[in-house]
C-alpha cells in the first residue's frame, strides 16, 4: 500500500455538529514469520546445493565426460520412442476401454472394468516379468518360437501398453462424463452417431479434464521406462549400467541418468502447460 495514503490525515466521519472522531488507521499486517521461515528454508536450500556441488564424492568432471556419449544418448533415444510409442498405444486402448464402460450394453461395460481392474491391481514388474517369460506357457505361436517372436523391446511395448491402457481408460472416462450432458443429448437430437458424437462434441469438451492427468501420465511413462532395464532392454538407465558395471563409477553415471530425466521431464512440463492452456481457453480458470 503506497505510504502517502497511510499518512493522510483521517476523515472525519461524524455528522455535522458532533466532534470530529478520526477514523482508524489502515496498516498492513506484518508478515515477519513467513518471512523469516522463507529465509531459514532459502538458507537451508543453499547449504545443500553447495553440498552437493562441492562434494568430490560426485565426481561431477566425470558426470560431464559421460553426459553426451554415445551409448547415453542411444539409451536416451529409446526411451524416448518408448515413452511416445506406449503413450500413443496406451490411450488408443485406453479410450476404446472407456467407451466399453459407457457402454449401455452390461457385458461391454464388465469386460471394460474387468481389464481395468486387472491390470491396475498387478505391479508393472510384474507383468513385465510375466511377458518376458511366455514362452513358458505358449512355446510356440502361429508357427514360430515365442522367443523368437517377442524381443525384449516388444515384451517392454507389450507390457507397459497395456498397463498404461488401464489408467488411460479412467483418464478419458473421467473427462467423457466431465461433459455436460446437455450436449450429448443435444448431439443426439441433431441425428449424429456414437462416433461422431465422440470425435465432434464430447472429446474435444472433455480435453480440458484430460490433458492434465494425462500430462502426469506421460511424465510417469518417461521414468517408469526404466523399469524396463530389468529385462535388459538397452534404455537411458540400463546404459548407464553397463558403462558403471565396467568403470565402478556408480554415483557419476546415476547422476548422468538422473540429470537427463529431471531436463525431458522439465521440457514435458512446459509443453504439457502451454497444451493446457489451449484447450482452457475461454474459460474462467485459463492462465
Amino acid at each position: 500500500m503506497p505510504s502517502d495514503i497511510l499518512d493522510a490525515p483521517a476523515v472525519s466521519a461524524a455528522p455535522p455538529g458532533e466532534p470530529d472522531r478520526a477514523a482508524p488507521r489502515i496498516v498492513p499486517r506484518r508478515r515477519t514469520g513467513q518471512w523469516a521461515s522463507a529465509a531459514v528454508l532459502l538458507a537451508l536450500l543453499a547449504l545443500a546445493l553447495v553440498s552437493v556441488v562441492r562434494n568430490p564424492a560426485f565426481q561431477w568432471d566425470v558426470v560431464a565426460d559421460y553426459f553426451l556419449t554415445s551409448a547415453v544418448l542411444r539409451g536416451l533415444g529409446l526411451t524416448l520412442w518408448l515413452t511416445a510409442v506406449v503413450m500413443a498405444l496406451g490411450f488408443a486402448l485406453g479410450t476404446l476401454l472407456a467407451v466399453l464402460r459407457l457402454s449401455a450394453n452390461p457385458v461391454l461395460r464388465a469386460i471394460g472394468s474387468g481389464y481395468v481392474w486387472l491390470f491396475r491391481s498387478m505391479p508393472i514388474l510384474v507383468q513385465l516379468l510375466f511377458w518376458f517369460n511366455i514362452g513358458a506357457l505358449y512355446p510356440v505361436v502361429l508357427g514360430v518360437k515365442t522367443v523368437d517372436l517377442l524381443s525384449p523391446v516388444a515384451v517392454a511395448v507389450i507390457g507397459l501398453t497395456l498397463h498404461e491402457a488401464a489408467y488411460a481408460a479412467e483418464v478419458v472416462r473421467g473427462g467423457v462424463l466431465s461433459v455436460d450432458k446437455g450436449q450429448l443429448e443435444a448431439a443426439q437430437a441433431l441425428g449424429l452417431g456414437v462416433g461422431r458424437r465422440l470425435r465432434r462434441i464430447v472429446l474435444p469438451q472433455a480435453m480440458r479434464s484430460i490433458v492434465p492427468p494425462a500430462g502426469n501420465m506421460l511424465i510417469g511413462t518417461l521414468k517408469g521406462t526404466s523399469i524396463v532395464s530389468v529385462i535388459a532392454v538397452q534404455d537411458l538407465l540400463y546404459s548407464v549400467q553397463l558403462v558403471y558395471h565396467r568403470t565402478y563409477q556408480v554415483i557419476p553415471l546415476l547422476l548422468v541418468a538422473t540429470l537427463w530425466y529431471v531436463l525431458v521431464t522439465s521440457v514435458l512440463s512446459v509443453g504439457q502447460r502451454h497444451v493446457e492452456r489451449h484447450y482452457a481457453r475461454g474459460t474462467a480458470g485459463a492462465r
